[in-house]
């Protein structure tokens, strides 16, 4: 984009030192985004980041109700939002044990739903307060996951799907007060939330390397025949958080390649 168009704005990312977090944080300080809160667990992974402006790294579990309680009454505005930490596995429904099942949700749902209310609150009670007249607006990361039901992901495919529900509600419930709220559902990208899986090991293994490893994801989930960077869907969320989506609130955004086709 020739305009910076998020001069001045201030964003809060979770999963924000990997993958698609770290892009959509990088895009953003493109753009001229003024203060950033970069959320993760991975400490190490947070304090190599290097972006201009203000960044304050918040190294910890999302699913963590004291994380955002601390939090909390450090963000004195915020413009805007993207929820995106997650983990993924997958595993017959039969063969998914307990604790597996309750660290998936934990993380990917009530991760959200927490970093939801926190990152509303703090946007409904910034609204009297200088800034950008921009409106403010999240984006919580789903997944084709949740759109298409895929064996092999009953914890991930769940939480994904609620993911995408949750963000809608939220819309509905915020619109008035001039809150955006959006979900993204990629498809295939090339992160580490896959490429760690012992799925992908398994292929690179047995296929002899990454790239090969990569194509056959292409081959199984994309008819376009692309498996997204990072920051192909950074671009798409920052579109999503953007004044050019001004009229947009309460869709799931599927970038899959044509995969729920």
């Amino acid at each position: 984009m020739a305009t910076r168009v998020f001069t001045g704005r201030s964003a809060l990312i979770t999963g924000a030192a990997s993958g698609i977090g770290l892009a959509t944080a990088q895009w953003l300080a493109a753009q001229g985004a003024a203060e950033l809160w970069l959320v993760d667990r991975d400490e190490p992974g947070l304090a190599a980041i290097d972006l201009p402006g203000r960044v304050h790294r918040i190294a910890g579990d999302v699913a963590a109700p004291s994380l955002w309680s601390d939090l909390a009454p450090r963000l004195p505005r915020l413009d805007h939002a993207l929820l995106n930490a997650g983990i993924a596995d997958g595993c017959p429904l039969v063969q998914q044990d307990w604790e597996g099942w309750k660290r998936t949700l934990a993380v990917n749902l009530d991760g959200v739903f927490l970093g939801l209310q926190c990152v509303l609150r703090a946007m409904l009670g910034a609204g009297d307060q200088p800034g950008p007249p921009a409106g403010r607006s999240l984006v919580l990361t789903s997944s084709v996951a949740g759109v298409k039901p895929l064996a092999n992901t009953a914890a991930y495919g769940s939480s994904k799907a609620a993911i995408a529900h949750l963000a809608r509600i939220a819309a509905a419930e915020h619109a008035r007060d001039g809150i955006r709220v959006n979900a993204i559902a990629p498809g295939r990208v090339d992160t580490p939330i896959w490429t760690r899986t012992s799925h992908f090991r398994a292929l690179e293994s047995s296929l002899g390397s990454r790239e090969a490893a990569l194509q056959s994801l292409v081959d199984e989930a994309s008819p376009l025949g692309h498996v997204a960077t990072a920051a192909e869907i950074a671009a798409q969320i920052g579109f999503l958080l953007s004044d050019a989506a001004a009229n947009v609130t309460g869709i799931v955004f599927t970038s899959d390649g044509g995969y729920a086709l």
